[in-house]
């Protein structure tokens, strides 16, 4: 059994996600929040293995949140399920530590594969193209390439941290600045009328 958290603040995606993978055997919605301050007590009373994450939520975004849940001990699987799962949110999904990206428009098919496989520990994510490299190197600071180039390695904090003669609290520091950096703004929706 694959215990799961999902995390959406539109209360028909929660409930319909959480049918769905209901219908689903060997898949347990535990339990939904809707925002940061739901997903803490919640997170810490059910302890999922995988936490199907929205990008776009209330107060901190998905990538914020995943980076705080990767922080902890027996950190649960992540996996970013969002509308706008597309390549623009690849290197700074990679920096936040996710472990698989879906977009909301994927059959369940693919959400349920894409959960069975984030919780055996592995990832599910698209490669990242040269064309998405370039750009993010636009972006960053000359001394922050080496992080991204360790962090699409797989190199583990400690081991960037020993190799830039740095602590490993100043790596992380710098990933967060990276990911603020990088990631995609989504609008705000419009008023009606």
């Amino acid at each position: 059994m694959i215990r799961i958290l999902i995390v959406d603040d539109h209360p028909a995606m929660r409930a319909g996600l959480s049918a769905v993978l209901r219908a689903e055997p060997g898949l347990v919605p535990l339990n939904a929040a809707a925002s940061a301050n739901e997903l803490w007590p919640t997170l810490n009373r059910t302890k999922p293995d995988v936490v199907v994450l929205d990008y776009h939520l209330p107060g901190d975004d998905g990538l914020v949140l995943c980076r705080r849940i990767k922080r902890q001990l027996a950190a649960p699987a992540v996996l970013l399920y969002s509308a706008y799962a597309d390549a623009s949110l690849m290197i700074p999904a990679r920096l936040a530590g996710v472990d698989g990206l879906v977009s909301k428009s994927a059959p369940a098919n693919e959400l349920y594969d894409a959960i069975r496989r984030v919780a055996r520990g592995e990832r599910v994510l698209p490669p990242v193209s040269r064309e998405l490299l370039d750009a993010a190197a636009g972006e960053l600071a000359p001394d922050e390439l080496p992080i991204l180039g360790m962090t699409l390695e797989d190199t583990p904090l400690a081991e960037m941290a020993t190799a830039l003669g740095v602590e490993a609290i100043d790596v992380a520091h710098r990933i967060d600045r990276m990911i603020k950096r990088l990631k995609i703004e989504i609008p705000a929706p419009r008023a009606p009328g």
